[in-house]
């Protein structure tokens, strides 16, 4: 793992976060964690609501938010040699589309693709990546209880599109907690 490249990474993520910051009010912040292709995750997040509301009908609508996202993920398979480690950290942008009811409270699906750039190149439990740019998509549901806490439970998918190969993509089955300002 490039430490310097990683560091750049982690400086530039925070940087960005501050600028959002100033640009918009954040209206909720996360922290989630995720397993999948013997790889851990954890994710750490800010979120801005949109303010449209579309196919509002019978007290639901599809609305949505940004997701600034900066994770550390840990796999203990690296090129696929149990017990050998490979840390590195991600850094992402998604825009996710929620239906929700009018309320924001209650049950809810969403969906979103977003892109992330990773500090080193995916190679745990014979998966590889072959660039650091991937896409990263899900879906998951989840439920926001009256004091504004979300849980949910999402799968989420990593992949370059096939812009170059090898792109075996990996899988995730992530947790969240969100708590809105």
């Amino acid at each position: 793992m490039n430490k310097k490249r990683s560091l750049a990474v982690v400086l530039a993520a925070l940087a960005s976060l501050g600028g959002a910051q100033a640009a918009y009010a954040v209206d909720s912040a996360s922290l989630e964690f995720g397993s999948g292709n013997k790889t851990k995750l954890a994710r750490v997040g800010l979120q801005w609501k949109w303010d449209s509301k579309w196919w509002q009908s019978n007290g639901t609508h599809i609305g949505g938010y940004w997701d600034l996202t900066l994770s550390q993920w840990r796999g203990n398979r690296y090129r696929n040699i149990p017990g050998n480690k490979q840390d590195f950290v991600d850094v992402g942008f998604t825009p996710v589309f929620r239906f929700q009811n009018d309320s924001l409270k209650g049950w809810y699906v969403e969906a979103g693709i977003g892109a992330h750039y990773l500090s080193d190149i995916y190679d745990n439990n014979d998966r590889q990546f072959s660039t650091h740019f991937q896409f990263g998509d899900h879906i998951g549901v989840g439920y926001v209880f009256r004091n504004n806490l979300d849980i949910g439970l999402k799968i989420q998918h990593f992949s370059n599109g096939s812009i170059k190969q090898p792109n075996d993509g990996a899988n995730f089955a992530v947790l969240s907690a969100t708590y809105s300002f």
